[in-house]
């Protein structure tokens, strides 16, 4: 008892003194292995360099980088006009391409800052041109960039996968019917508030242009989804084809990229993964001492005992993971929280991928909320807008995405049918 609260005003004391998340995530770690692995601290650092020896960590930087690779280069732009080209004739066609655009991105590279960055950076000049509010196009580019957190390959699903072990190319399969959702509920929405916009006549063969200019970009998600669920190659190994994929087509076919280009990719990569490895690597330490322990396992009795029921089970994780998406980031809430729910969620008979679709999804939501939601950060640097300003605007999208999570919650058929 005195242990666990010491965990608990340690934590406490961590953020009021406002550290980072590595900081805290070190922190109580040692105090973990100080009071229940013997009082030896080498064990911390025997179990980070395990922790990392995973080949499906891999996936990460390596769509990581390709997705910053496209973002340099055309591959996004050429997207963007396949999908405003298609969508021009229908009212709030474009708010309905911004949305596309931004799935279709998600698939390619498995990032909601990176989506965000691509189609933002494109389409906000575009949809303020063309009559669209300024709320409506902060709101849909913030709200847009997150269907990369469900949407596979999504990293933070690679992640539960990791941390869980449970399969990684199942958890794709199960967020592509939600993810699906998610982007026709955001796509109706935006033709509903946009459908005052005048409609543009549909161009064939601006369409044909469009679309032989942007072949080698439509073929990268074909080629990635269908080489993952044929089983061709591993999540892993269709990370490295993202990556050879995009870095021949942006230097050899597009010539969009040069090599002061690849060379300012990777080091911006780096440092995305200098701060997000030594999470991984602590939070994956701290779960085998919980672990050994028996640590879930006693959480998991103690939240049956409180809970009582399925249901509400379900809907006091959600709330709480709601809660927590304010505060923390997604990689953080997954490695930490990730085994110890799922250790209580089955005690209930949740299939435990189902269960890693409704993390994500309660995580996506955290990217949009007060106070460090983090594609609210960045919209704002990148659309130079106040945060109060982006926050209301993503209210209408937040609300979406919470009527699909509820429904994903309560019909694990969603999410389950194409993993069946």
């Amino acid at each position: 008892m005195m242990a666990g609260l010491g965990i608990v005003v340690l934590l406490f004391g961590l953020i009021a003194l406002r550290q980072n998340i590595v900081v805290i995530l070190l922190a109580i770690a040692a105090y973990v292995h100080l009071v229940w692995a013997d009082g030896d601290l080498t064990y911390l650092v025997e179990d980070m360099w395990l922790a990392l020896d995973n080949d499906v960590l891999l996936a990460v930087p390596m769509f990581l980088i390709a997705g910053n690779l496209m973002t340099r280069g055309s591959i996004a732009r050429r997207l963007i006009e396949v999908a405003r080209l298609i969508t021009a004739p229908i009212p709030g066609g474009l708010g309905v391409a911004t949305i596309l655009s931004c799935a279709i991105f998600a698939a390619i590279s498995g990032s909601s800052p990176v989506t965000l960055l691509a189609v933002g950076s494109v389409l906000y000049p575009a949809l303020i041109e063309n009559g669209y509010s300024k709320k409506f196009a902060l709101g849909a580019l913030t709200s847009g960039g997150t269907l990369g957190i469900i949407i596979p390959p999504s990293i933070p699903l690679i992640l539960y996968g990791v941390v869980t072990e449970h399969s990684i190319a199942s958890l794709f399969l199960a967020g592509i019917i939600p993810g699906l959702m998610l982007t026709a509920a955001m796509s109706g929405y935006a033709l509903i508030v946009n459908r005052h916009i005048p409609t543009a006549p549909f161009d064939p063969r601006a369409l044909w242009e469009a679309l032989r200019r942007g072949i080698w970009a439509i073929l990268m998600p074909i080629i990635l989804l269908g080489g993952i669920y044929s089983g061709m190659f591993s999540p892993t190994e269709a990370a490295a084809v993202a990556l050879f994929y995009g870095l021949i087509v942006e230097a050899f076919i597009h010539r969009e990229l040069g090599v002061k280009d690849v060379y300012r990719t990777m080091v911006d990569t780096a440092r995305t993964l200098g701060m997000l490895f030594p999470i991984i690597a602590v939070a994956l330490s701290l779960k085998n001492v919980l672990t050994i322990e028996g640590i879930p396992q006693m959480m998991a009795d103690w939240i049956a005992i409180t809970t009582g029921s399925k249901v509400a089970f379900l809907l006091a994780t959600n709330v709480m993971l709601l809660v927590v998406g304010c505060f923390f980031d997604v990689v953080s809430s997954i490695l930490i929280l990730g085994p110890l729910l799922l250790a209580a969620a089955q005690t209930f008979g949740i299939d435990p991928i189902h269960f890693g679709v409704i993390m994500a999804i309660n995580l996506e939501i955290g990217f949009l909320t007060p106070p460090i939601g983090l594609n609210l950060i960045v919209a704002m640097s990148v659309f130079r807008a106040r945060f109060s300003e982006i926050c209301f605007a993503v209210i209408p999208f937040v609300a979406i995405i919470g009527v699909v999570l509820l429904l994903v919650t309560f019909i694990p058929q969603l999410s389950l049918w194409l993993v069946n």
